[in-house]
């Protein structure tokens, strides 16, 4: 049974990922996850269909750094900024020192302008380890967001 305090952890690790990116410091991101990783953006009903694909998809962390890089240098795209917010991750599966977990969010994009949006809203499907350090990092995050309307500007990372 996982304890408290990996309860904690855990939950610390999504506040500072989220953390990285309201913040823009995207080039932190892909410290989070282990080297093997995999990353996806879906939505809840492509998920519930088995549909593989995603509107962001990286199976290792060099492909998220890649595609930071890529946002930092080739990418042009409106000014943004995001605010996550959290809910309590809720552990729902270990094996293997493994553990699986969920977390419901919501991403509210603040424009150049000041327009504010609700930007996505969904469920962090998360399976985690610890690196070699003891620290937790993410084996897979998958991005399920709830509704199937995903805006074109979906550059930064969720």
């Amino acid at each position: 049974m996982t304890s408290d305090r990996a309860l904690l952890e855990i939950a610390a690790l999504n506040g500072a990922c989220a953390a990285a990116l309201d913040s823009g410091r995207l080039e932190d991101w892909p410290g989070f996850f282990l080297d093997t990783c995999l990353y996806k953006i879906t939505t809840v009903d492509n998920l519930a269909r088995g549909y593989q694909a995603g509107l962001i998809y990286a199976d290792s962390r060099s492909m998220l750094e890649d595609r930071i890089a890529a946002l930092r240098q080739a990418n042009i795209y409106e000014r943004q900024r995001y605010r996550h917010i959290l809910g309590m991750p809720a552990i729902v599966e270990e094996a293997d020192g493994s553990v699986a977990a969920e977390t419901s969010f919501v991403v509210v994009r603040t424009m150049r302008d000041g327009q504010m949006t609700i930007f996505a809203a969904g469920v962090y499907l998360d399976k985690l380890r610890r690196s070699g350090a003891g620290a937790w990092r993410y084996a897979e995050r998958i991005v399920a967001c709830d509704s199937q309307r995903i805006d074109t500007l979906l550059a930064i990372p969720l």
